[in-house]
């Protein structure tokens, strides 16, 4: 497949051994983000990944973009609008497989890091078809388990590994609910997971991006 031909818009940072399909690194921005904020991690991830940087499908007005939508006039208060995201999931999916393809990448190696709402669909992902991700970051966000396939349970998730972090002051995503997921998680049979909270609101302290870029050298 032709990269110009892929089905979402994206930035790509190739990985430095560009004659070896090398591991992959794709990155899901938040809310009303797009694909440049997240990409401005690339410079301090680790060379020997290729990062792609992914841009939402649905456009928000005035700008930005959306995995789904939030509607937050709903009368008990904002919630996710779940078929949309199931739909955008497979979107995903179907996304990484061409960029897998098009860029000659390694398929036994494919990660996630997500902020947000990015970092949600990234669960969601990995925890539908854990035997196509190798790890996740997971930045700010939480476990939306209608989101997940139905048969998610029955599948083998022992070889994924899993860093989540969240700002104790966030006032966009409670901290009880990442530490929810977390407890969640906890009873999954990962091959690792790491839960760090941070004195932070909504957003990625360097503290946070040193940890995680510690864990990332680590498992790739």
């Amino acid at each position: 497949m032709n990269p110009k031909d892929l089905s979402l818009s994206h930035l790509i940072r190739p990985a430095i051994d560009t004659d070896a399909k090398a591991p992959v690194l794709f990155l899901l921005h938040g809310y009303g983000s797009n694909e440049e904020d997240l990409f401005s991690f690339a410079p301090e991830l680790p060379e020997e990944l290729c990062i792609i940087s992914i841009r939402a499908p649905f456009a928000l007005q005035p700008f930005g973009y959306a995995w789904y939508s939030i509607h937050f006039d709903a009368p008990q208060g904002k919630w996710n609008d779940v078929q949309q995201a199931g739909e955008t999931r497979e979107r995903l999916r179907t996304f990484i497989g061409e960029a897998v393809e098009a860029y000659n990448l390694d398929e036994n190696h494919i990660n996630l890091l997500g902020f947000s709402q990015g970092s949600i669909l990234s669960y969601a992902l990995a925890l539908s078809y854990p035997e196509q991700f190798r790890s996740i970051v997971a930045l700010s966000g939480y476990i939306d388990r209608e989101m997940l396939l139905a048969d998610w349970q029955k599948k083998d998730h022992s070889t994924l590994e899993i860093y989540a972090s969240h700002g104790q002051l966030d006032p966009v995503i409670p901290i009880s609910w990442a530490q929810q997921s977390a407890d969640f998680l906890a009873r999954v049979d990962l091959k690792s997971f790491q839960f760090r909270e941070f004195p932070v609101g909504h957003g990625v302290s360097a503290e946070n991006f040193r940890d995680f870029q510690s864990w990332l050298s680590r498992v790739y």
